[in-house]
């Protein structure tokens, strides 16, 4: 039989299942290789085309490595090792959350993450909403990833219903270094910066919050 090469066979009409036996010279000898051995624990490269099915994360924290690129002088690093998004529940707390009782007729979380950048967005409306003993600052829990132990987290513009804080017109949240809750902030012109809390926020009536930040992890 005349030498064939690989591209020159009849195509198959059953894909390799990657225990199909090859014969192989080495040193001088026939001998006998899986499929799957031909590229067991060797670097596959590739010069583009067209894949009709997902490529698999292998490793942990293994990804796409863009060190080909010049990078800015601040880089940190070129590696895209994670993307994610789902669905997260935003829940209103207080430092001390006392005798606070909500409940919630609306009450969604959504996320995505980039690498180690994490965009959340939440919205809650509350049909009840009530608390006497409860004080300290207003937050949200329930983040699905908890924050960098660096204050390199961005704060957010919110829509807010159900705060009274004079003199204070702008108010948003912000990543806790090291935690998966949000804190509450407020501002206005000519006043200093300052958190919403117990106190802001009567008991009764309805409390509506939207929102959309990005922290890093």
């Amino acid at each position: 039989m005349a030498n064939t090469k690989i591209s020159a066979l009849t195509a198959a009409t059953t894909p390799l299942a990657g225990t199909e036996v090859l014969p192989i010279v080495q040193s001088g000898s026939t001998v006998k290789v899986s499929v799957a051995n031909l590229t067991a624990g060797r670097a596959v490269a590739s010069a583009g085309g067209t894949f009709s099915d997902n490529f698999v994360q292998g490793t942990a924290a293994k990804g796409v490595n863009f060190t080909a690129n010049t990078p800015a002088a601040g880089m940190t690093s070129q590696l895209l090792n994670w993307y994610e998004e789902g669905t997260w529940t935003p829940t209103i707390a207080f430092a001390t959350n006392g005798n606070l009782a909500v409940t919630y007729s609306d009450q969604i979380g959504r996320y995505t993450r980039i690498g180690r950048q994490v965009t959340v967005s939440f919205w809650i409306t509350t049909s009840s909403f009530t608390h006497t003993t409860a004080s300290g600052v207003m937050r949200i829990t329930g983040c699905p990833f908890n924050a960098a132990n660096t204050y390199q987290n961005t704060a957010a513009v919110t829509v807010l219903q159900g705060v009274t804080k004079a003199n204070y017109t702008c108010f948003g949240f912000y990543a806790n270094a090291g935690s998966s809750d949000l804190t509450s902030s407020a501002s206005g012109s000519g006043q200093g910066w300052d958190n919403i809390t117990a106190a802001n926020m009567p008991t009764g009536g309805t409390v509506y919050i939207a929102c959309t930040l990005t922290y890093f992890v």
